[in-house]
C-alpha cells in the first residue's frame, strides 16, 4: 500500500488531514521599505528574468484551482513594486474556482493604484503598518513613508475597498506602546486592526524574550474598550484569532504564532516569486515549478504532481517552542507574506 494520495482526489490533502484551498503567491523579492523583522539592509535582489511571469503564475493558479484552491493572496517584498499587478488580479480573477484575491502591502504606493487593483478585482487589502508615530515607524522600516501609507489607506477605501486590514508586529520595547494608538485608528477608520507577534523569519537574530505575546495584547485594549468577544463569523481556519469589542465597533485579530501556534488548522501553501512552492513559512524543503511552467510544452500532469507532493510532504507544524525548530535560511522578504 501507498501513502500517496490518490490522483484522482480533487482535494489538496497532507497527511495530517488538512485541505489546503490558500494560496500565497508571491510576485517579488524587491522592497522600498527594510523592516527589521522580515530583511536585512543590505540585500541582492533576483534578476527580473528569475521572477515567474504573469502567465506562469495563471498557467500553476489554474492547476491549484482545479485542485480545491479558491483563495489567493499576493504578495512580495512589496508586490505594488511589480509593474503591472492590476492586470496580474485581473488574469486571476478570470481563472475558475477563484473567489477571493487578497493583496498585502506596505502601502506606500497603494494610492496610485487603489483604484486600478480594485476595477481588477482584488477583494481584500492587508495592509502592514507597525506604528502611527513616524520616527518608530522609520525605525522599524529603516525608511520614512508614513504619510504615504496612510494616504494610500484612504485612497483604498475611496476606491471602494469594504475589506481593509492593518498587520501590526509588535516587538517587546520597540512598539508594544502602539498597540491602543493603533486600535483606536482602526476603529475611528472601519479597518480591522490585526496584532502578531514577532517570530524567527528575519535578517536578525531572532529573541525570544522580544516577543510580545497575544494575552499582553488583549490584555492593553481590554482596559481602554472591556472584555473582547469571539467574533460571530471566526473561522479556525484563519491565521488570527479573532475578536469583536463589547461595544460593537469593530474587531480585532491576533495572529499568535509563537505563544498559540494555529498549525492543525493550516489551509495555506506558498509560492515564491522565483516559482518555488512552500509548504509552509518556516520550510526548510521547497519544490521548484518554474522548470515545468518553462517548458516548451507545459504538462499539467507533471504540475498537479508536484503541487500534491509539496502538500503531501507538510510536516505536523513550525517546531517554533521546541529544539527541533531551525530557523530558514529565506528571510520573509524573499518567501512572500
Amino acid at each position: 500500500m501507498t501513502n500517496r494520495p490518490m490522483m484522482n482526489e480533487m482535494r489538496l490533502v497532507d497527511t495530517f488531514g488538512r485541505i489546503h484551498n490558500n494560496l500565497r503567491i508571491s510576485v517579488t523579492d524587491r522592497c522600498n521599505l527594510r523592516c527589521i523583522y522580515c530583511m536585512p539592509e543590505d540585500v541582492v535582489f533576483l534578476d527580473k528574468d528569475k521572477l515567474l511571469s504573469f502567465e506562469e503564475i495563471t498557467t500553476l493558479v489554474e492547476v491549484a484551482a482545479s485542485l480545491g484552491v479558491n483563495k489567493l493572496r499576493l504578495t512580495g517584498g512589496e508586490p505594488l513594486l511589480r509593474q503591472g499587478l492590476a492586470s496580474l488580479a485581473a488574469m486571476l480573477k478570470a481563472v475558475p474556482g477563484i473567489d477571493d484575491i487578497g493583496l498585502t502591502t506596505n502601502g506606500l504606493l497603494l494610492a496610485q493604484q487603489a483604484d486600478a487593483l480594485y476595477v481588477a478585482g482584488v477583494d481584500r487589502i492587508n495592509l502592514s503598518l507597525d506604528t502611527l508615530d513616524p520616527v518608530r515607524f522609520e525605525q522599524l522600516a529603516r525608511r520614512s513613508g508614513l504619510d504615504l501609507v496612510l494616504r494610500g489607506i484612504d485612497r483604498a477605501q475611496q476606491a471602494g475597498f469594504q475589506r481593509i486590514k492593518i498587520n501590526a508586529v509588535i516587538i517587546r520595547g520597540i512598539n508594544e506602546m502602539d498597540v491602543v494608538p493603533l486600535a483606536r485608528f482602526g476603529r475611528e477608520h472601519g479597518i480591522e486592526m490585526r496584532y502578531i507577534e514577532y517570530m524567527p523569519i528575519g535578517a536578525e537574530a531572532w529573541e525570544r524574550n522580544k516577543c510580545y505575546q497575544a494575552h499582553e495584547i488583549m490584555e492593553q485594549l481590554e482596559e481602554v474598550w472591556g472584555p473582547l468577544l469571539p467574533a460571530d463569523d471566526y473561522d479556525p481556519r484563519n491565521p488570527a484569532m479573532e475578536f469583536q469589542y463589547a461595544d460593537g465597533k469593530g474587531r480585532i485579530g491576533i495572529i499568535a504564532s509563537v505563544s498559540r501556534p494555529f498549525c492543525k488548522q493550516c489551509n495555506r501553501i506558498r509560492l515564491t516569486a522565483e516559482g518555488k512552492l512552500r509548504h509552509c513559512l518556516f520550510a526548510l524543503e521547497e519544490d521548484d515549478v518554474r522548470p515545468i511552467l518553462r517548458a516548451d510544452r507545459i504538462d499539467r500532469k507533471a504540475l498537479t504532481e508536484v503541487i500534491r507532493r509539496n502538500v503531501w510532504n507538510k510536516w505536523a507544524g513550525h517546531e517554533i517552542n521546541s529544539a527541533l525548530f531551525v530557523k530558514p535560511e529565506r528571510t520573509m522578504h524573499s518567501i512572500g507574506g
